[in-house]
């Protein structure tokens, strides 16, 4: 029998996005690269536990989530966590910033000064531009000040980032205009913490770093992987959690926190693609099909 694994998730480095793997173990991503692999036959998706910790219990979890976690862990995880606003004494530094994913649709965030912009690309910004930086709870108080004063969002669903990916502006003046002029608007309010030191509109563009140009529209996505199932396709783009993979059906969008939890082996060849995937423009209720 192979041997099997258990993916952590997708990282983002330096020289690009790569697979973390259980152990330590690092697989590098690069364009063009065949991605195969198969999930192990008559396994079931176990929860990955919280905070470094295994799940007591190894609970099974739905396939579609993108967590991996039962409903204890994911209280237990979230219980110390900025994201969910639970900690109030950070003591370390925070950016505010302004992130693009494509026309209409910029948010606000804030993530430790330490990370860079490691945060922006976990979310698959295409573009962002730091706004601030200043201590954690006047990093939160301008991020509400934002979403109250300009109507700006703290979320956007994946779905709607994976939408627009292939049909993105051209040019980078373009993809930055949005962020340029909220910027603006955001420093002229008046309520900002005076802890809070206002940074200047410097955006970067992460267009070259997913891959996206050029990008072949998605016909649809992986809802979720199975036991024996497959998954094989040409990495064509990355974008956050996001893989696109070019495979005999056209480009399909793999969201790699739905590989935790499972136990994944190699597959000979090229690797088939045997999963339940939703296309794009599919009505809600279509039962989903395998390839």
């Amino acid at each position: 029998m192979a041997q099997a694994w258990k993916c952590s998730g997708l990282r983002w480095s330096a020289d690009g996005p790569v697979l973390a793997w259980d152990g330590g173990r690092r697989s590098a991503l690069t364009w063009g690269k065949r991605v195969a692999f198969g999930v192990a036959d008559g396994g079931v998706r176990t929860c990955v536990g919280a905070r470094g910790h295994a799940c007591p219990v190894r609970a099974v979890v739905s396939g579609r989530s993108t967590g991996a976690r039962c409903e204890e862990c994911a209280r237990l995880d979230r219980a110390h966590s900025v994201a969910a606003d639970t900690i109030a004494d950070d003591p370390r530094p925070y950016h505010v910033y302004l992130a693009w994913f494509g026309p209409g649709m910029v948010k606000v965030g804030i993530t430790a000064e330490e990370r860079g912009s490691a945060r922006l690309l976990e979310q698959g910004a295409v573009c962002f531009s730091w706004l601030g930086l200043g201590p954690l709870m006047a990093a939160r108080r301008t991020e509400e000040l934002l979403r109250a004063a300009l109507q700006v969002p703290d979320r956007i669903p994946y779905a709607e980032k994976r939408a627009v990916r292939s049909g993105l502006p051209a040019s980078q003046a373009e993809r930055a205009a949005e962020v340029e002029a909220l910027h603006a608007r955001a420093v002229g309010l008046v309520g900002w913490p005076e802890s809070l030191q206002r940074e200047p509109c410097q955006v970067v563009d992460h267009v070259g770093v997913f891959g996206l140009d050029g990008l072949p529209s998605a016909g649809g996505e992986v809802r979720e992987l199975v036991a024996g199932g497959s998954v094989g396709g040409e990495l064509v783009a990355a974008a956050g959690p996001d893989l696109h993979l070019l495979t005999g059906r056209g480009v399909f969008v793999l969201d790699t926190r739905l590989m935790t939890g499972w136990e994944i082996v190699p597959v000979g060849g090229e690797g088939a693609f045997t999963v339940p995937v939703r296309e794009f423009g599919e009505a809600s209720g279509v039962q989903d099909g395998l390839f």
